[in-house]
């Protein structure tokens, strides 16, 4: 069997431009598709935390 790990002090090779570019632009995309993912989600700790002190408000 051989050894993966004989390469890992070895210098680090470069990454054609094309392959780095469809890389960065999926990397974009995925962080894009997050930030509409948290836009139309609802975020539940906060909407616990609101009903609750609303509770607390109404039960004083």
């Amino acid at each position: 069997m051989e050894n993966l790990f004989r390469d890992i002090d070895k210098p680090l090779k470069s990454v054609p431009p094309e392959l780095k570019s469809k890389v960065m632009n999926d990397i974009a995309i995925a962080k894009l598709l997050m930030e509409l993912a948290e836009l139309f989600s609802y975020n539940i700790g906060d909407v616990i935390e609101t009903v609750m002190n609303k509770r607390d408000k109404n039960n004083n």
